[in-house]
């Protein structure tokens, strides 16, 4: 089994990670294996041995002619800066796939060098629920890392409470951050930064090489491809829950799920996460999250940018200057194809902001509300008996047709609009069963969630009051 590269570690200085075996775990089972991304990928005969595999995605064994690692970077975490690293993460190495080279990383594989006082463990319910949403998320078209596994363990993780252990081994295009940046610019020594550009640039966007100005036209393209990452959380309601500049991925993908939910009733100023007390990753603050973060990276790139950091500092507010006008546009083009309005105008923007309004005032379930609006189900029924809402379906009905037909108007509807999501509650419900030893809810969960927008779906109706006292964990 010598099909890992390790391009990261090769190509770049020491600096930039540690040699860190994972450690083993006791009685290791493997609970979720997944077939079709394997098959996707082309690697299905690196996991062709099952006994093999299991050793490999617990940790017990490293591959011949491996050379796993943890990763050093910084972040900015709720605003502080701060050294950090993969305190419970080790990369295994880089898979040769249909999609490109992957990074394939085991997650809760034990201590390394920046787990700074950490078990470097997980608990099996953590790795599961990162297993159901971030698959979920793929499914719903949005770019994620996925999960390849989860190995369920008999060690014991102390929390809150004793729990059974978990690992989960997964796949991304990479997991370079904007945190990485950081790490290069303030704790690396010259050249260091300009080896992260010029690896990332090869790695993700090759195309950037033709570009002037290496690190602007890498800083235009992760930020095009942020926008795009927000915009789509958006549309399904997704909150992330910690928009740490460690969490923020350069290739464009949701990456380090913790304390993400979706939103049920809307509101802009949802909040699942317990540690966001402040409510900075709130639903409707990721856009502005996203920029200032986004701005952090910008400045981390400086020094590559140009020599004089005046200079470098107007090159990159001048790309940076664009994100407001970008974002909004991309907002409302896509809020506008949730409603099915397939040919927009400028006055269109007002018909969105009032149907927002609408949906915060009336505490109007947001997934469900777009389904039935598209099927002139029972919700819209109820709704339009209220006269301003009415007022407002009478214009979305002229809005949608313009230039266009009913058939044109629900296809767009159909195809931005998720039938079935990743509803906090039955999530619980799956997970519960599954550290109770019946993990057959949680597949068909999967098995619902890998075709989100069949139309055929029935609506999923949450508890009355369930949201109201739902917390997430990230899981440390």
């Amino acid at each position: 089994m010598t099909w890992l590269k390790h391009t990261y570690s090769q190509q770049l200085p020491k600096k930039f990670h540690s040699s860190q075996n994972p450690q083993p775990v006791a009685g290791a089972k493997m609970k979720l294996f997944n077939h079709s991304l394997v098959e996707e990928l082309g690697v299905s005969a690196h996991f062709a041995d099952d006994k093999d595999s299991l050793n490999y995605l617990s940790g017990n064994k490293v591959t011949p002619d491996s050379n796993p690692i943890s990763q050093a970077y910084a972040g900015h975490q709720f605003g502080h800066f701060t050294q950090l690293g993969d305190g419970r993460a080790v990369l295994l190495g880089e898979m040769d796939t249909s999609k490109g080279l992957v990074d394939l990383q085991l997650k809760g594989s034990g201590q390394t060098p920046y787990s700074r006082g950490g078990d470097g463990r997980a608990t099996y319910y953590s790795m599961l629920r990162e297993y159901i949403i971030s698959e979920a998320m793929h499914s719903l078209g949005i770019p994620t890392s996925r999960s390849l596994a989860v190995v369920k363990t008999k060690d014991k993780i102390f929390r809150e409470q004793v729990n059974a252990g978990g690992v989960l081994s997964r796949v991304a295009s990479s997991h370079i951050r904007v945190g990485t940046f950081e790490y290069a610019r303030y704790f690396g020594e010259e050249g260091d930064l300009n080896a992260l550009l010029l690896y990332t640039i090869k790695r993700h966007y090759p195309e950037v090489l033709d570009h002037q100005n290496h690190a602007l036209g890498l800083l235009e393209v992760v930020m095009k491809k942020q926008l795009d990452l927000i915009v789509n959380w958006l549309r399904v309601g997704f909150i992330h829950g910690v928009m740490n500049t460690d969490n923020m991925s350069i290739s464009g993908e949701t990456i380090d799920y913790g304390p993400c939910a979706f939103m049920n009733t809307y509101h802009p100023a949802t909040v699942f996460s317990s540690i966001d007390t402040q409510g900075r990753y709130a639903y409707a603050n990721q856009p502005n999250i996203a920029y200032w973060n986004l701005r952090v990276f910008a400045n981390a790139l400086f020094p590559v940018i140009d020599k004089n950091e005046e200079a470098a500092k107007q090159k990159a507010e001048e790309v940076l200057n664009q994100y407001p006008a970008a974002f909004s546009r991309e907002y409302f083009k896509m809020m506008g194809s949730k409603l099915g309005i397939v040919y927009q105008v400028e006055r269109d923007r007002e018909l969105i902001e009032e149907c927002v309004g609408l949906l915060e005032k009336e505490k109007v379930d947001y997934t469900n509300f777009f389904t039935e609006l598209r099927r002139e189900g029972e919700l819209i029924q109820t709704l339009r008996k209220n006269q301003t809402f009415d007022g407002w379906y009478k214009k979305w009905q002229v809005s949608r047709v313009k230039m266009a037909n009913e058939m044109e108007s629900e296809a767009l509807m159909a195809k931005n609009n998720p039938v079935a999501i990743a509803r906090n509650h039955i999530v619980e419900e799956v997970l519960k069963a599954a550290v109770d030893g019946e993990i057959k809810p949680l597949e068909l969960l999967m098995e619902e969630l890998s075709n989100p927008y069949q139309d055929s779906a029935k609506l999923q109706v949450v508890p009355a009051g369930f949201d109201a006292g739902y917390q997430t964990f990230c899981g440390t």
